[in-house]
């Protein structure tokens, strides 16, 4: 419990990063004081539009002097591991930008000193925070369907995500669009067991960029339940929806269906296209941030105020960058793969 205002420092000054400033100034029990990025002009640039007072180059210079409580990681996926041990070893809580780390050693690595230092971490799952999502999770924690059997979740970007929003999009997409295997395991109240992905590449690869196109992956829980899950990033640019969103949850009483891209609320129709405008995840309202991607990082600083529980945990986390690694190597082998190395949750 933090009994003043938290104190945010920010590694990243990218899109995310200056979206999370915003949150941390809206926010009634935190503040922006430092942002830091290896490219300094960036970080100079945000800085002086959103007032922090304090800018840094050098992550470990802003840990030493800053005075923050708390550090967001707001950069690509495979930095996250050095800046986050950094950061345990400082003694200051971390908020850790999906996912939590892309190697298996990475995730021990982060683990243990995490545990070590005693620090509270949590990682950007916001699809807990998604409002079908959460309701689909509340009725079937109270046995609205029955035992939830079996379910489909597809989560697809249009090309531009990786051609232009992402210069490191030769990560992966599903290290990317995580989240949805996090949402799976939450919702299902159990760890998957064994995986059977399917891949294909090639649409990327010709545009420039060196990444896979979609996965297609199978999930066998350890409760008895069976999933499948699309992810891919090769929609038409012309979708009018950055993502593509359904999920189908089967019960042995019953069934929900969730269409979260085409959500109907609003569109817009000019001469030169059509849109539908996202009043949901990332939207503002009278220049405030209010969508469900921005809640998430509202309950850390929440979580860190008032010394509750963030509703997930490091281990929910961890459990999900491990299945991400084994759905990989499934995909590469062309063979169903076995889960390794959970954590208890």
């Amino acid at each position: 419990m933090i009994s003043s205002n938290v104190k945010m420092a920010i590694i990243g000054a990218g899109t995310w990063g200056k979206n999370q400033a915003q949150i941390y100034n809206a926010h009634p029990f935190a503040e922006t004081v430092a942002i830091c990025d290896a490219n300094l002009s960036k970080a100079q640039a945000v800085a002086q539009e959103l007032g922090i007072p304090q800018v840094y180059q050098d992550y470990h210079e802003m840990l030493e002097k800053s005075g923050c409580d708390a550090v967001a990681i707001v950069t690509p996926d495979y930095l996250h591991a050095e800046m986050t041990i950094a950061c345990a070893r400082a003694k200051k809580a971390v908020l850790i930008e999906k996912p939590l780390a892309t190697t298996r050693e990475d995730v021990q690595r982060m683990v243990n000193a995490i545990e070590e230092n005693g620090v509270r971490v949590m990682v950007d799952f916001h699809n807990r925070w998604s409002p079908p999502f959460n309701a689909a999770y509340t009725a079937v924690r109270a046995g609205e369907l029955g035992e939830l059997y079996s379910g489909y979740f597809r989560l697809n970007d249009i090309k531009w995500v990786a051609t232009d929003l992402l210069p490191w999009a030769q990560s992966s997409i599903l290290w990317f669009l995580k989240p949805r295997l996090d949402t799976l395991r939450w919702i299902f109240g159990s760890e998957v067991e064994r995986v059977y992905c399917v891949s294909r590449s090639g649409v990327l690869k010709g545009l420039g960029v060196d990444t896979v196109d979609e996965y297609l992956t199978t999930l066998e829980f350890k409760n008895g339940a069976i999933a499948h899950m699309e992810n891919g990033w090769i929609t038409p640019n012309a979708n009018p929806c950055v993502n593509d969103i359904k999920c189908n949850l089967l019960g042995t009483k019953g069934m929900i269906a969730i269409d979260a891209s085409n959500h109907n609320l609003i569109q817009k129709y000019t001469d030169e296209k059509v849109e539908v405008p996202d009043v949901i995840v990332q939207n503002h309202i009278f220049g405030q941030p209010k969508g469900f991607a921005f809640e998430s990082i509202r309950g850390f600083v929440d979580g860190l105020y008032t010394g509750k529980d963030f509703p997930l945990t490091l281990y929910d986390a961890a459990n999900t960058s491990l299945t991400i690694l084994a759905i990989m190597e499934s995909a590469r082998a062309r063979v169903p793969v076995e889960v390794s190395g959970l954590y208890e949750v």
